[in-house]
């Protein structure tokens, strides 16, 4: 173990205790009840704050730095490059790229956009193209994710080295990486760097991630958790299409529980009509008797299509029995049999019956046969076959709008291992404006969000305790934005009105809140250990309108199924205009933080506010203004500054 290491335990540790000591004296002693409009918010982000230097210090308790595979790269390959609408020529330059590579393997395209150019292109370089068939013609597409389990189908690679369109790959990028599956065996997942060659030094877009990728990604491998980002990526064949399958007779199994759960809550009420015929009331009791015995059997793992199978023929007996009899009020039942909502989400591609309607229906009066036809529905919605998707089996998850983080969960949940190879094997192209990083990033957090939302790590089955750590630890990092908010606030409202959110600016405070704040920039010096971190560290309170629209946003397509759009980032040199109205909030926070400032330090002119107080509120504003200067810097930035000739010869 290196001293490096020895001294990131130690304080890691000690960021850890100084945190819990100062946060807790905050709660229990330091509050402004007065002002706990303010001052309840403001100890409320401070421990959110606490709990995220929790999740740091254990990322990087195991950080790993892994040596060389030991076996050599064996096993057949295939590289994946996946594109919509990029341009042609940054997509054959990386897939020529591809082609050198120096490991045997067999180079496609995987055109979403289906483009006659980009299809003849490939076959003049002798590369393989595949786009969707028409079997996904009115079918979820699931973006990305979509895209790939499309191609998985249609090639053969033991491995799959998956590049987005404008990652350029080393040629010994095979070589470099498929050893560590010949190592281990349960290894699924064996995840590079992303590196981006049109970012300069000032990086005002924060596009170049050295601290991700790198102690972050090191820490989360440590605890066999280093997470598939999209690209750079060699993943095994056999992991994917097992979690496909998994994945597959899960979504059955959960649909076809639903639906007889709903079947035999209809027949129940059905059979309670004490004024129908007794011959009546014993075929629902009787097809009751057999939706629960599917139930049953469903539970002790007999198969589900005979399962369903067993409860359509009965269904059908008994709709043939309950017509000859002529039942009345036939039509009107029939209406509201139709109007129930049987759908299937199209993102999750599983069946969703609206329950509100549902209790409605079961509510009515039905005829014995209109109960029966909607058992009937809701069984018959449950097929084997999946038809409202294109392919049956999704090997990579579709529960977001990424389909990273999601599949690496998955495939730890399953007892799959992954690696992290911190070796740039691949050179890409960030965003130039800041336009494309705010809608780069919005996606990246709803897609992370939505993953929260839908299979919490914290619940999630097969994981162990540090790997749910590692993920929930990026989840929590993306309620930044409210935290953040109320840091932005607290010092304009004690300038401009003299609230103290605190009950004084004690010698108690500061012997706390000091040695905290201090050793926790220590320690995060330590693990950057020389790396730029600067931009990460501003944007994770700069962009806290964007975290805030995740969230927002993620809430309404998780639990009220509004629809999120799923935008490629432009990487095609053609920079949108500065986005004014995205990142008004920021603007308006700094205007604000200068007339606070203002306010504040006339207050004290004229003896209206406290020293202590102004004088920390005005370094905390400094603070403030000195990180959401990059916006500014952002919006004023043109692309990266490009080396004259004259400054080559010089």
């Amino acid at each position: 173990m290196s001293a490096r290491f020895v001294w990131i335990r130690i304080l890691a540790v000690l960021s850890v205790i100084l945190g819990v000591n100062y946060v807790a004296w905050r709660w229990l002693a330091s509050v402004n009840w007065e002002a706990w409009w303010i001052a309840v918010p403001l100890v409320i982000a401070e421990t959110y704050s606490l709990v995220d230097t929790f999740l740091f210090a254990v990322t990087m308790w195991r950080a790993k730095t892994r040596p060389h595979p030991q076996l050599p790269a064996h096993g057949t390959a295939d590289v994946l490059i996946t594109t919509y609408n990029e341009p042609i020529d940054m997509v054959m330059a990386t897939a020529l790229a591809a082609k050198r590579i120096e490991y045997p393997h067999t180079t496609w395209i995987l055109d979403d956009g289906a483009r006659d150019e980009l299809r003849t292109a490939a076959s003049a370089a002798g590369v393989g193209y595949i786009t969707r068939s028409s079997d996904w013609i009115g079918k979820p597409r699931h973006a990305k994710a979509g895209n790939l389990n499309n191609a998985l189908f249609q090639t053969d690679g033991e491995f799959l080295l998956i590049l987005d369109a404008d990652q350029v790959p080393d040629p010994a990028i095979l070589s470099r990486t498929l050893g560590y599956f010949a190592d281990d065996t349960e290894v699924a997942l064996v995840q590079t760097p992303q590196w981006f060659v049109n970012v300069d030094d000032a990086d005002p877009l924060g596009s170049q991630a050295p601290l991700f990728y790198g102690p972050i990604q090191q820490g989360k491998d440590g605890w066999n958790a280093a997470f598939f980002c999209g690209s750079n990526a060699v993943l095994r064949r056999d992991a994917l299409m097992q979690m496909g399958i998994v994945g597959y007779v899960r979504d059955l199994d959960q649909s076809t529980r639903r639906a007889l759960r709903a079947s035999d809550s209809l027949l129940a009420r059905a059979s309670r009509d004490r004024s129908l015929d007794p011959v009546v009331r014993q075929e629902l009791v009787e097809l009751r008797a057999s939706v629960r015995t599917a139930r049953t059997r469903i539970s002790s793992g007999e198969p589900i299509g005979e399962v369903t199978y067993a409860v359509e023929a009965a269904v059908d007996a008994a709709s043939r029995r309950l017509i000859a009899r002529d039942l009345r009020a036939l039509e009107a039942d029939l209406r509201a049999i139709e109007e129930l909502p049987i759908t299937r989400d199209s993102e999750l591609g599983e069946i969703v019956i609206d329950d509100e309607a549902l209790d409605a229906l079961a509510a009515r009066e039905l005829s014995p046969l209109g109960a029966v036809d909607s058992v009937g529905a809701l069984v018959r919605a449950v097929r084997v076959d999946r038809p409202d998707e294109a392919i049956p089996v999704l090997p990579l998850a579709t529960i977001s709008v990424t389909e990273d983080m999601a599949t690496a969960m998955e495939l730890h949940s399953l007892g799959w291992r992954s690696v992290y190879h911190h070796e740039i094997l691949a050179h890409g192209l960030a965003p130039e404006d800041l336009g494309t990083m705010l809608q780069q990033r919005l996606r990246w957090a709803q897609g992370t969000l939505q993953v929260m939302l839908r299979d919490n790590p914290l619940l999630k089955r097969g994981l162990s305790a540090g790997q749910r750590l590692m993920y929930f630890a990026t989840m929590w990092s993306y309620l930044a934005g409210f935290a953040a908010v109320v840091y932005l606030a607290a010092p304009v409202i004690y300038l401009c009105f003299g609230v103290l959110p605190v009950t004084a600016w004690s010698v108690d405070f500061f012997a706390r809140f000091l040695p905290y704040f201090i050793v926790n920039q220590i320690l995060f010096l330590v693990v950057a250990n020389g790396l730029k971190t600067w931009r990460g560290q501003q944007y994770s309170l700069a962009l806290f309108p964007v975290w805030i629209n995740a969230c927002v946003s993620a809430v309404a397509n998780v639990v009220f199924k509004r629809p999120l759009t799923f935008v490629v980032t432009r990487k095609d040199g053609v920079r949108t205009a500065i986005p004014w109205r995205a990142i008004l909030p920021q603007l308006t926070a700094i205007v604000v933080l200068v007339v606070a400032l203002v306010i504040g330090l006339a207050r004290l002119a004229v003896g209206t506010a406290d020293g202590t107080g102004t004088l920390v509120n005005t370094i905390w504003v400094g603070y403030d203004l000195l990180v959401l200067s990059v916006i500014l810097q952002a919006a004023a930035y043109r692309g990266p500054r490009t080396t004259t000739e004259e400054e080559t010869k010089s």
